[in-house]
């Protein structure tokens, strides 16, 4: 199972959650190991694919560190917080966090865009 780090321990995600804010971006910086890269890709396949069909749901990225780089980047744009706190709380995303390698370490923020 994935292990969920905050990207910025003064206000986690758990925190973020209860904002009122729209449009939203998703960044989810993951950290894997390099044997475990094929399993994280799948299961972040198939959780892409679950949250593509949410309501709020925009547009997604997963990006990779080059040159052998075992970190991935989501950036996931949403239509709002609440369309967002949704789908992450929602019981069959949270379940499908069990497919991930061990070795996943999951770092999930929001953003609001500035310019």
């Amino acid at each position: 199972m994935m292990q969920l780090q905050p990207l910025d321990p003064k206000v986690p995600i758990s925190h973020q959650l209860n904002a009122n804010m729209a449009p939203i971006v998703l960044v989810n910086l993951f950290q894997v190991g390099e044997a475990d890269v094929s399993a994280f890709l799948k299961a972040w396949e198939n959780d892409a694919n679950w949250m593509k069909r949410q309501p709020g749901f925009i547009s997604t990225q997963l990006l990779q560190g080059i040159a052998g780089s075992t970190v991935f980047i989501n950036y996931a744009v949403w239509e709002s917080v609440s369309r967002f706190r949704a789908a992450f709380e929602h019981p069959e995303f949270k379940k499908s966090l069990e497919n991930y390698p061990s070795s996943a370490v999951a770092s999930p923020h929001l953003f609001t865009r500035l310019t």
